[in-house]
């Protein structure tokens, strides 16, 4: 909408060739950190490590699809960004339920691969916050975005406070107490990008609405137009 339309702007909806190219970065960086730290977590026994490398694989994924609806309606970047929320309720579950079944057949995890690729793993997400700073507080479809780069963020700097732990009382515990603390971020995000998009689902049905009444209003006057001008 053009500022002197009279009308509110809406938040940002990606509709920018600056966002678009970030976002194609942060696909690549979430991709190749997945690869990278779900070996690392399966070589050193870490479940926060692999917790962490599934955030990766599951943000590469809903990015994609974050790319995919730029440009759609209100209501299809809701849908999409109820998809990203559910999907991160899912992996929630996930991390929260394996790390449980951890707790009974873990072996100590390896602190030095979980040092050095949480570094790793930090640096990539730190560029991917400083690249979508400038853009979260958008409509559902890229705030999700930034929540789980944020979440990211977050979960990398817990992975290594999480690696001094173990190397600090050599047991497994400090690994599994960061997975709960990343699937706890998991389901809170969830809760937010679900509810936004909800809100954003249901006003964009509002605007569907009123242009379907607007437009047949429309073309009502100019029939009754037509007909007066017959007479």
């Amino acid at each position: 909408m053009s500022a002197g339309c009279g009308h509110s702007h809406g938040p940002f909806d990606g509709m920018s060739e600056s966002y678009k190219k970030r976002l194609w970065v942060v696909i690549f960086l979430n991709a190749a950190m997945f690869i990278v730290e779900m070996t690392a977590g399966q070589m050193a026994r870490s479940q926060a490590l692999q917790a962490d490398a599934l955030d990766f694989f599951g943000d590469a994924l809903t990015y994609g699809i974050s790319m995919a609806v730029i440009g759609s309606s209100l209501k299809t970047r809701s849908i999409a960004a109820a998809f990203k929320g559910t999907s991160l309720f899912l992996m929630g579950l996930w991390v929260f339920g394996s790390t449980i079944w951890r707790v009974f057949v873990a072996g100590v995890p390896e602190a030095p691969v979980m040092g050095i690729i949480g570094a790793l793993a930090l640096a990539a997400n730190l560029l991917t916050v400083l690249l979508l700073l400038s853009y979260k507080d958008g409509d559902a479809n890229v705030r999700s975005v930034w929540l789980c780069s944020r979440n990211d963020a977050i979960g990398n700097v817990i992975v290594m406070i999480a690696a001094i732990g173990v190397w600090g009382s050599n047991t497994a515990w400090p690994d599994l107490a960061v997975a709960f603390i990343m699937a706890g971020l998991f389901l809170t995000s969830s809760y937010q990008i679900l509810t936004q998009s909800w809100r954003e689902y249901r006003a964009g049905g509002a605007e569907a609405l009123a242009a379907s009444l607007g437009d047949d209003g429309h073309n009502h006057g100019k029939g009754s137009r037509c007909q007066h001008e017959h007479h």
